[in-house]
């Protein structure tokens, strides 16, 4: 094992030594992925262990062998009682990356009880990417000690992550509307051991650079404020993309940029329509044991005044130079088809 590793699990050890995977008291298995309330969801397909295993918000975790039915949920997140997320932080939109020998759970932390600002009289709480770690998808998933990735007085979410073509890890993320009521998608530069931010965040695009997102401020129609769920990806021309989602009006909406430069650095182009029908998005892509290329996002509808939002599938064709939306995938049967 390479010392930055040991390094790393020596951390996680001296936080939470108590901590495991454990089941949820609500655990099922078998249950139909129709009938999964979960925002966010995100899929890691893990060959080494031919299992799925989803996350999203929540801090909870569900395995499937066959994408339609899943066992769960198992509580896989432990952040440190003493940071500043506090001992129980709203957790949102966790996604699982594989790197280096080991899997990183990028999760949005919320601490209701630290305000950093008051902007435009909405009393602004702590709210940042925090970064966990395992040496197995199934969790259990520690904080490492000390690492810091964002500014503290600056209200973000939904961090992903992503390689250049050099090997250099970075965090994208979105600084929310709420705060400077025109949201960004940003990116920062990781630590190689991911324990860490390092230098300054860049710009990459705002909320207002969409030309299909829309809403009305003020008596006047503009684009939405809202940043939501980054996601990059390559088509395979090499050209580099990203998911994001936003609103038109009260619908929640999918929609996709491409980099001109076909880095993170851009200038990112918006596409002029959205990608997925209405009321779907925070999209990701993964690959499925199949080999056939699938982007998991909830759906979005209002029942009685709650939000209800059920993981979806949908196949996508990423040959070309275009992300390609292809069929929804909703049963059984559907999802063992290649």
């Amino acid at each position: 094992m390479k010392k930055p590793i040991i390094l790393v699990l020596a951390a996680m050890l001296s936080v939470a030594v108590w901590a495991q995977t454990e089941k949820h008291p609500d655990f099922r298995t078998s249950v139909p992925r129709d009938s999964i309330l979960l925002s966010d969801p995100c899929v890691l397909a893990d060959s080494a262990t031919a299992t799925y295993y989803m996350t999203g918000t929540g801090g909870l975790m569900w395995t499937s062998k066959d994408l339609d039915t899943w066992d769960g949920p198992y509580v896989v997140a432990h952040p440190d009682p003493d940071s500043w997320t506090g001992a129980k932080p709203q957790i949102w939109a966790a996604e699982i990356h594989p790197y280096k020998g080991e899997y990183y759970y990028f999760a949005t932390f919320t601490n209701d009880s630290v305000i950093i600002d008051n902007f435009k009289g909405l009393a602004i709480p702590r709210r940042s990417t925090q970064v966990l770690v395992s040496d197995k998808p199934g969790g259990p998933y520690l904080p490492m000690k000390g690492a810091t990735y964002l500014p503290a007085d600056k209200c973000t979410l939904d961090g992903t992550f992503w390689q250049d073509t050099d090997g250099n890890p970075y965090m994208v993320y979105c600084w929310e509307w709420i705060q400077n009521w025109d949201g960004t998608v940003e990116k920062i530069q990781l630590k190689p051991d991911l324990s860490g931010s390092v230098g300054q965040a860049k710009l990459l695009f705002r909320a207002s650079d969409s030309p299909w997102s829309r809403e009305i401020v003020e008596g006047k129609q503009r684009p939405n404020r809202v940043t939501d769920g980054p996601w990059l990806f390559r088509t395979g021309t090499g050209r580099l993309g990203m998911l994001w989602t936003s609103w038109i009006y009260d619908v929640y909406t999918q929609g996709v940029a491409y980099s001109e430069s076909g880095t993170l650095d851009g200038p990112w182009v918006q596409e002029p329509q959205p990608i997925t029908p209405p009321n779907h998005g925070h999209g990701m892509l993964f690959r499925d044991f199949n080999g056939r290329w699938l982007m998991s996002l909830h759906s979005h509808k209002v029942v009685n005044g709650q939000y209800i939002r059920v993981p979806q599938l949908f196949e996508v064709d990423l040959s070309g130079d275009k992300l390609v939306l292809g069929r929804h995938i909703t049963g059984r049967a559907d999802a063992a088809k290649k």
